[in-house]
């Protein structure tokens, strides 16, 4: 579990010059919000939110405004950035209790290279994230998939990703997350043969019916 601190302040202005004004000055605009919480706009440091980024990392928040101090446990929910420049654009903070669990998703890790690479196969990962329910302080930064065993064909499901104690799956079990397929050149190879043989294979001229044609327009 990532557990990080972050300071805001309130933002009394609001509008897209003003926006414009305060990324300039090295500040991100954002609003914080949760269930027994009024959307608050505030504003936080470019430079600190950038050390914040970790995947579902716990933030530590403290508001700093005109009647003094609110402090909140948040989580990141959302990041915009700017399409072009890729500068930090908006952010959403999403105020958590502790004592209560939530679905968050969580990334996977591939570890190993599959025996069936070996022999010319390709990975295919499918899957690169799954949901969870868990408590906020029981968050997996990752899960790990341990993948050198796998030959050609073969495959590993959701239900194979090794859980921490008190964290369930809510993305079913069966799915598959990743397999070793034959490379798609050498499949387009074998049906390019494929057609050739069947290009290849003619229909048997029916001499008979051939022969009785040609009586009938002699006669």
């Amino acid at each position: 579990m990532n557990r990080l601190s972050l300071t805001a302040k309130v933002r009394e202005e609001s509008g897209k010059g003003h926006a414009r004004r305060m990324r300039k000055a090295g500040y991100v605009p954002a609003i914080l919000y949760g269930t027994d919480r009024e959307a608050t706009p505030i504003k936080v440091k470019a430079q600190e939110l950038a050390t914040s980024l970790a995947s579902n990392a716990i933030i530590d928040l403290t508001v700093e405004g005109e009647e003094g101090q609110d402090k909140a446990v948040v989580m990141l929910k959302e990041l915009q950035r700017d399409i072009l420049k890729g500068f930090l654009v908006h952010a959403d903070f999403h105020e958590i209790a502790l004592d209560e669990t939530m679905v968050v998703s969580v990334g996977i890790e591939l570890q190993g290279t599959p025996a069936g690479v070996k022999e010319g196969g390709v990975v295919s990962q499918l899957l690169r994230e799954v949901e969870v329910e868990c408590l906020p302080t029981s968050i997996p930064s990752e899960l790990t998939l341990d993948v050198s065993e796998l030959e050609i064909g073969d495959s590993l499901e959701v239900g194979e990703l090794d859980l921490p104690e008190g964290v369930e799956f809510i993305t079913p079990t069966d799915e598959t997350v990743v397999t070793v397929i034959v490379p798609t050149a050498e499949i387009e190879e074998e049906v390019e043969e494929e057609e050739e043989l069947e290009d290849e294979v003619t229909e048997p001229e029916l001499i008979g019916e051939e022969e009785e044609e040609e009586e009938e327009e002699e006669e």
